[in-house]
């Protein structure tokens, strides 16, 4: 599924801001309570909900009071500034009113995803879509091992001999492996093929399972001492575990066939050459999806 979104279409600036806009939405919902009052305009509890959706990501991190009295500070700061600029006049300048126009069509920009595309993301077309991907899969064999990594070949037989005498497997990897996965008696996980070095692959996928490997098996990373503990068809995400994935794709997807009908009914004249093949190459259609990434497990070589 992290696939599938690295695969599709960049999300514009433009569009990430209008989703976020819809996400801020509910804030607005509150008790609109008057909390203050500045030069005798009150200033309310949605006008804070507000200003908190518009604060920068670093001030998620504080704590809720620290929060709203940042975004107190923001409307004193706005709107006494804004009370000046009245006075003086710059609310009346030919550029401020296209700012202005600007900013209502991309309100209404916002308000026509939430009505019209937004809401047609509902649980039941996501769960059709993951359906859907999970369908279109091919999934392979995959299996389960442990591994001993040693830096010598005599390191390896000797763990060998041992496991040969009855030593426990799990208890020689936390004693003698010189990876991360030693402190989980070496387990390395579920994996398919394409996963491993090839060296450690060619071995692992033509053994029986709760054996080991006879001789010690030589990669770049060391020697290993291989144990298959289970195969199994390969797993697909669970539908909770991209479920938010799905939600932002599916959105973004809708947006952009929005986009391209619209465009479509359009007339746009350049009188900019380089423009418009630039306009025209942003515009393109998103590029074709892959199907959802089955789990992943570690590899040796990222201990």
């Amino acid at each position: 599924m992290l696939q599938l979104l690295r695969q599709y279409l960049p999300v514009r600036a433009i569009a990430t801001a209008a989703v976020a806009v819809l996400l801020a939405g509910s804030a607005l919902a509150q008790d609109d309570a008057v909390i203050a009052t500045l030069n005798g305009e009150p200033i309310t509890e949605s006008d804070l909900a507000l200003a908190e959706a518009e604060l920068d990501q670093q001030f998620e991190q504080l704590p809720e009071g620290q929060r709203r009295a940042a975004a107190m500070t923001a409307i004193v700061e706005i709107r006494l500034m804004s009370q000046r600029a009245e006075a003086e006049g710059l609310g009346d300048t030919e550029e401020f009113q296209s700012r202005m126009e600007l900013l209502r069509q991309r309100a209404l920009h916002a308000a026509y995803i939430e009505t019209n595309i937004a809401a047609e993301v509902t649980d039941e077309a996501l769960r059709a879509r993951y359906d859907q991907e999970i369908g279109t899969l091919e999934l392979s064999e995959e299996v389960r091992a442990r591994h001993i990594i040693v830096e010598t070949e005599e390191e390896a037989a000797a763990l060998i001999a041992e496991l040969d005498a009855g030593g426990d497997f799990e208890e020689l990897a936390r004693e003698n492996s010189q990876d991360g996965a030693a402190q989980r008696g070496g387990d390395l996980g579920f994996f398919s093929r394409g996963q491993m070095v090839p060296e450690f692959e060619a071995v692992v996928f033509d053994m029986e399972v709760d054996s080991y490997t006879s001789e010690p098996v030589q990669t770049q990373f060391g020697w290993h001492v291989i144990q298959l503990v289970e195969r199994r068809d390969q797993q697909p995400p669970a539908y909770e575990a991209v479920e938010e994935q799905l939600r932002s794709l599916v959105l973004r997807e809708r947006y952009f066939e929005t986009v391209q009908e619209l465009r479509a009914e359009a007339e746009i004249e350049f009188e900019d050459d380089a423009l418009r093949q630039a306009y025209e190459g942003i515009g393109a259609a998103p590029a074709p999806q892959a199907a959802p990434e089955p789990q992943a497990a570690p590899e040796p070589q990222a201990e």
